[in-house]
């Protein structure tokens, strides 16, 4: 096949950052939908890509100066969403690539945001909560201009939560002389936070699991699955399978897992990290590395940690028949065709992990009309969105003869540049 569109040159030492991971599959994409050239160099570039200073007196005296980013990928669905994380080693690169996953994440979605993502490069382990604090409200202050409940919206992300929203809530408050519960979502509930907001990502990975399972005439209590991270979207998911039938074979957070043949007692898990914050110890099963828990016996595998787990050089021994990307870009672009020549059906970050903008979205709706649903009617609408999320992105994938990954960047690119066309471009 002869590509239209250029693929990046290696990144370093023949890796690729994460801009460049994204816009290999872009780029696929655009060549099987056969998009314009004009409206794909629109669609690949950030509309607007801000950098700030973020001046800290710190609790000891000293003056301390981190640098802050917010990237609006693109706004032609509507205000532009997405997180932000606090992470020493975050750049702008990282930032691009996740503010345009969100962009392809809230169309799949068929919710009316835009993509985009912030970050501020620090490290909240080294800081105190006075620090974090000073660090949020000037970045806030710092990213008047952009932020808003009509124009961009930030949530929490890595190292972010609900309090951190709640400094940026109140510091935009403060500037525009009301209260804006709706700049921001992933807030507390007394703060106009959404019910199920917590456990939206997670559970939306497993409304994506059982969507694939019954493509494939799988029974949930018939098969099993290994979840890497346990962490609030890869707990939330564990859980959440295990009630479902799901025998859960493996789990594992940053100091390692365990497997077990037999099952895993999630409950007993969730029990024990509560008490102890991390896995380490708990007698659930056989001490495994998290490298040995992507290659272990299991018919489903959710990679729900950190970024490019799945690689070129593991990817060939993986067993799993399904995958589910409950982390974002937890696959290398090497990696997508050894596991599509494996016959592994991959459902994708974009479309799997899409139940946390999901239900932000919800929020955002309820601060905007000062009414809020109960639980079970936002687990509704969310079940509704995500399976038919998951049929619309089979079906692409069915009709382009293509796997799910790039099938799901095609419907994402079909409905923002019909927008665009349709909306035209003002000049």
């Amino acid at each position: 096949m002869t590509h239209i569109y250029k693929e990046p040159a290696p990144y370093k030492k023949g890796e690729l950052n994460p801009f460049e991971q994204m816009m290999i599959r872009f780029n696929k994409a655009a060549d099987l939908y056969k998009l314009d050239k004009g409206l794909y160099n629109y669609l690949k570039n950030p509309v607007k890509q801000v950098i700030v200073s973020i001046p800290v007196p710190m609790d000891d005296g000293r003056l301390e100066v981190f640098e802050g980013y917010r990237v609006i990928h693109n706004n032609v669905l509507g205000p532009s969403k997405g997180g932000i994380r606090y992470a020493p080693d975050v750049d702008l690169d990282e930032v691009k690539a996740l503010a345009s996953w969100m962009t392809w994440k809230c169309a799949i979605a068929n919710i009316p945001f835009g993509g985009a993502k912030g970050a501020v490069k620090c490290d909240p382990t080294k800081l105190t909560n006075s620090e974090i604090e000073k660090i949020t409200r000037r970045y806030t202050a710092n990213m008047l201009e952009i932020f808003g409940p009509d124009t961009d919206i930030p949530a929490p992300d890595m190292n972010t939560n609900e309090q951190i929203m709640a400094w940026i809530m109140d510091t935009y408050s403060m500037h525009t002389r009301k209260t804006e519960t709706g700049v921001v979502t992933g807030k507390p509930i007394a703060m106009g936070g959404s019910r199920g907001r917590r456990e939206a990502t997670g559970r939306g990975v497993m409304i994506a699991t059982l969507a694939a399972l019954e493509k494939k005439g799988i029974s949930p209590e018939n098969t099993t699955a290994a979840v890497q991270g346990f962490g609030n979207v890869g707990s939330v998911s564990a859980q959440l399978l295990s009630e479902k039938g799901v025998k859960i074979v493996a789990i594992s957070d940053i100091f390692g897992g365990y497997y077990n043949s037999k099952g895993i007692e999630i409950n007993k898990a969730l029990e024990y990290v509560a008490k102890n914050k991390t896995l380490e110890g708990c007698k659930i099963g056989d001490k495994i590395t998290n490298e040995e828990l992507l290659e272990c016996e299991c018919y489903t595998l959710i990679p729900a940690a950190r970024e490019d787990q799945i690689s070129s050089e593991n990817a060939g021994r993986i067993k799993a028949r399904l995958i589910v990307e409950g982390a974002n870009g937890p696959t290398a672009a090497e990696a997508d065709q050894i596991l599509s020549d494996k016959g592994i059906m991959v459902i994708p970050d974009i479309l799997a992990n899409s139940g946390g903008v999901i239900v932000s979205y919800f929020e955002w709706v309820q601060d905007r009309i000062g009414y809020f649903w109960d639980e079970p009617d936002i687990n509704s609408r969310l079940n509704r969105l995500m399976t038919e999320a998951f049929q619309n992105v089979y079906k692409y994938a069915i009709e382009f003869e293509t796997s799910l990954r790039i099938g799901a960047y095609i419907y994402a690119i079909d409905k923002v540049s019909n927008v665009l066309r349709l909306r035209g471009i003002y000049g």
